[in-house]
């Protein structure tokens, strides 16, 4: 079961794609939304982050940060940073813990994959609530990125 508006925001501690250490307590005091993808260098994938790229500055001028999660391992989520030039945090949830602590974990994938991140986003406000959630069953769909967008400000 996913998490549910109104619940206290899993804690986690992943590696970045600068392989680095980054926990959600670090940004506690503003609004963080995570978005859960299934794989880098997808087309969907690919759509999605790049939305987010695309609208980075409403998502700053608002004090919220951003932060992109999945399966991948952070050597390949640096190449995928690189290449779209993202200039928010993409964190490896290479041991798929945090995928599954929030709902967002797929038993099985394309290809018989197992344990890939669905397409999700979360919207966790300044003391670390979930204020929006949305997990897709359909990797084709993309999150609402309006009503995300409407829980920021």
């Amino acid at each position: 079961m996913s998490i549910q508006v109104g619940q206290s925001a899993p804690q986690f501690t992943l590696v970045s794609s600068d392989l680095k250490e980054v926990s959600l307590s670090d940004f506690k005091g503003k609004k963080v939304i995570l978005h859960f993808f299934p794989l880098a260098f997808t087309g969907v994938c690919t759509t999605q982050l790049c939305t987010m790229r695309d609208n980075f500055g409403y998502y700053d001028e608002h004090n919220a940060e951003l932060i992109a999660i999945s399966v991948d391992s952070p050597f390949t989520l640096a190449r995928f940073k690189e290449a779209n030039n993202y200039q928010f945090t993409l964190l490896s949830d290479f041991n798929k813990e945090v995928s599954a602590a929030y709902g967002a974990l797929y038993d099985q994938f394309v290809f018989n994959m197992k344990g890939v991140s669905k397409r999700a986003a979360f919207v966790i406000d300044e003391n670390q609530q979930v204020i929006y959630a949305e997990v897709l069953e359909s990797a084709g769909n993309l999150p609402d990125f309006d009503a995300i967008a409407e829980k920021v400000k």
